[in-house]
């Protein structure tokens, strides 16, 4: 799931306000006209014209790297949770010890608490520290490292569950490639001048990490080479991005026998052993080279080398929790120079975000009471159904498929299951410790509860009610291994879905991203999975290669598209979110047009005919003003192509768009019919 989980987002927040009344047009709801800049051609760059001049409007917070719609959505989000963790916390000491009520008030109030948290200092890791420190042999370092990925560092690799690929009924054990601190393995070994510069401020980084926590400038700067050392070999080892969207390249059971001729200087027995996962079956190995690589790493360098390692991944996993010095240095490489932001973010707004993160389920049965009703749920889910049944109609004539597959594909969006809003049954946090402090040590026992709750599953029949984001979330995704969508309550707002704008704008906007989720099912990576979450192939040969066609269209169009000078968007990264873009608006357009028959047509409001509304919609999603920085990130990492890419992209293959706005052959956003991508 980790790998394919369709993501509309990637947890990265680009913020938008919602739709704010002007002067001129009294707009409350929906599409706020005043964002428009008509001095663009609609027809030249659609998203200029439909967010320029919301953009001339909102510069970007210095604490953010990028403000759009998902942001201001986020933010209002994150003002509701604030109000709610401040009473929690207030009330933490007379709740019940050990109720959900006393732990999310604890952890927020401890993330709080900066006095304890600066006083404290580097204090609260001492153990931590001890236990590196106490290595001296390969069986006390293979403990070491069973202890750290328990705590939530993740080095040198992870270990975790995983549903088969093959048998959709069966969670096993995983290890996956990790243990790098820069963001990707590309980092490491891309040779133009922007990577040497990262990698430079990275190494100055780590050495300064390493003075803090005590070392001289010498040993600082010599220990932060060993790292960067280390990790470089792990990188080089490290499939990339684009390749790990392939399924079948991470999809390698084996046998403890067979890991242990893959990796012998790990005891994997022991190794499964003290994780919990020996007599579970199998184990998913993701990356074999890099466990091949790990192998030759525990020859060729010293115990005390692998002591600096994990000295630097257990500061660079908890900085952030400790004290202020070690919370500007990691905001100074994290936030600065990779995201180009230039103060951190409020001290309130991170602790929201971090019990979120901790205790999500717990704090999103108060959320969904202070802001999520059923009628919105109701609504939501009537949409959900209008689109499928729209999708439904268009594999139904679809000309290029033949009637084996489409009888496949109709019968996987028939099996499809719609989660909306929250879950059904909440977690059960009692297993978790939290207390009044220190803050650090709340965080770690979060990841030690993560980690035993994960690994747990193994062995175990799938739970099919889990979540695998808290009700708040500004987000959405699809599951191929569950053949599920799932919509939190908090991206079922304004302006993503205003239950008093008029069809039209919301069949743009949260109709758009419904149909993006539901055609992740049959993007290049979901339509590898069958009804029922099997990695199967369900296509007949000429039907696959005829699909592989069309979204290679895709892959070529976005090639094509130019982030800054000499840096492109990588077609076969963002291959399957670009395909449900395109998939999902056409859907969200076919179901729209289905719910006007039988009706009057409606008005035309202030100039704008409702197709135009329609696409103006699906635009304010994406409204976003970004850091040069930030879309270089992105860039690299994201699945997702960039706001603007996403919304001028797929438009500009829809004839719909064309006529709703009378484009003509030759604009930019008409591209000529044998350039044109359509797949649905």
């Amino acid at each position: 799931m980790k790998y394919l989980k369709g993501i509309l987002i990637c947890g990265i927040f680009v913020a938008l306000t919602v739709a704010i009344a002007s002067e001129a047009t009294k707009t409350e709801h929906g599409f706020d006209f005043s964002d428009l800049d008509t001095s663009v051609n609609a027809c030249v760059d659609f998203d200029a014209y439909a967010n320029g001049g919301w953009k001339k409007k909102h510069e970007i917070p210095a604490a953010y790297p990028s403000w759009g719609s998902f942001n201001i959505l986020a933010e209002n989000n994150r003002d509701v949770l604030h109000e709610i963790l401040e009473e929690t916390a207030k009330d933490a000491s007379a709740a019940a010890p050990g109720s959900n009520e006393q732990k999310v008030g604890d952890f927020y109030a401890t993330c709080m608490d900066t006095s304890a948290i600066d006083a404290a200092g580097i204090k609260p890791l001492q153990p931590e520290l001890d236990r590196i420190a106490a290595i001296h042999d390969r069986a006390s370092l293979q403990d070491e490292f069973v202890h750290l990925q328990s705590i939530g560092v993740r080095a040198p690799f992870l270990v975790d569950s995983t549903q088969d690929f093959k048998d959709a009924t069966k969670v096993t054990g995983e290890i996956d490639q990790r243990g790098l601190g820069l963001p990707d393995r590309d980092y490491y070994t891309k040779d133009d001048a922007k990577s040497k510069d990262t990698r430079a401020k990275y190494e100055a980084h780590v050495q300064k990490m390493f003075e803090l926590m005590g070392d001289s400038a010498d040993v600082a700067a010599s220990e932060s080479q060993t790292v960067m050392e280390m990790e470089t070999a792990l990188a080089k080892a490290s499939m990339t991005r684009v390749e790990r969207r392939e399924p079948a390249n991470v999809y390698h059971l084996m046998t403890v026998d067979q890991v242990k001729t893959l990796a012998p200087n790990l005891d994997w027995a022991g190794y499964l052993k003290a994780v919990g996962l020996d007599g579970k079956g199998d184990i998913n190995v993701t990356s074999p080279d890099f466990f091949k690589e790990l192998n030759r790493l525990l020859d060729d360098s010293s115990v005390e080398d692998w002591k600096v390692y994990l000295r630097w991944h257990l500061i660079n996993a908890t900085a952030s929790s400790l004290s202020q010095p070690f919370v500007d240095e990691d905001f100074e490489f994290k936030g600065k120079t990779l995201q180009g932001t230039k103060e951190n973010l409020e001290r309130w707004k991170r602790c929201v975000r971090y019990t979120d993160g901790a205790l999500g389920e717990a704090v999103g049965q108060v959320y969904v009471k202070k802001a999520f009703t059923a009628e919105t749920k109701a609504h939501a889910l009537e949409m959900v159904h209008n689109l499928e049944a729209a999708l439904k109609d268009d594999l139904t004539t679809l000309p290029w498929m033949s009637e084996a597959t489409r009888k496949q594909a109709i019968g996987k969006l028939e099996a499809i299951a719609n989660k909306i809003g929250y879950p059904d049954k909440w977690r059960d946090y009692s297993k978790l410790k939290v207390d009044d402090g220190p803050y650090v040590l709340n965080v770690l026992r979060a990841h030690t509860f993560e980690f035993d709750r994960d690994l747990a599953k193994v062995g175990k029949p799938v739970d099919r009610t889990e979540w695998h984001m808290s009700p708040p979330t500004v987000n959405a995704y699809y599951n191929p291994q569950l053949n599920e969508i799932v919509f939190p309550a908090g991206i079922l707002q304004p302006p993503f879905y205003d239950p008093k704008a008029d069809d039209a704008y919301n069949y743009g906007a949260m109709g758009a991203v419904i149909g993006h989720e539901m055609t992740h099912g049959f993007d290049d990576q979901g339509a590898q999975f069958d009804k029922d979450g099997n990695f199967k192939n369900w296509w007949t040969p000429d039907d696959k290669k005829n699909f592989e066609a069309r979204t290679g269209c895709v892959t070529r169009q976005f090639d094509g598209f130019e982030v800054e000078k000499g840096l492109h968007e990588n077609g076969k990264l963002v291959t399957g979110e670009s395909v449900a873009d395109l998939g999902g608006l056409t859907v969200a357009l076919a179901a729209y047009e289905k719910s006007l028959k039988g009706k009057p047509r409606p008005p035309v409001i202030e100039g704008f005919t409702p197709e135009q509304r329609f696409f103006l919609g699906y635009a304010h999603v994406w409204a976003t003003n970004m850091r040069p920085e930030y879309m270089r990130l992105l860039t690299n990492l994201d699945p997702h192509p960039l706001p603007h890419f996403r919304v001028n992209g797929p438009l500009s293959n829809m004839p719909a768009f064309a006529k709703a706005f009378k484009c003509k052959p030759g604009q930019p956003m008409v591209r000529p019919e044998k350039d044109r991508c359509q797949i649905w």
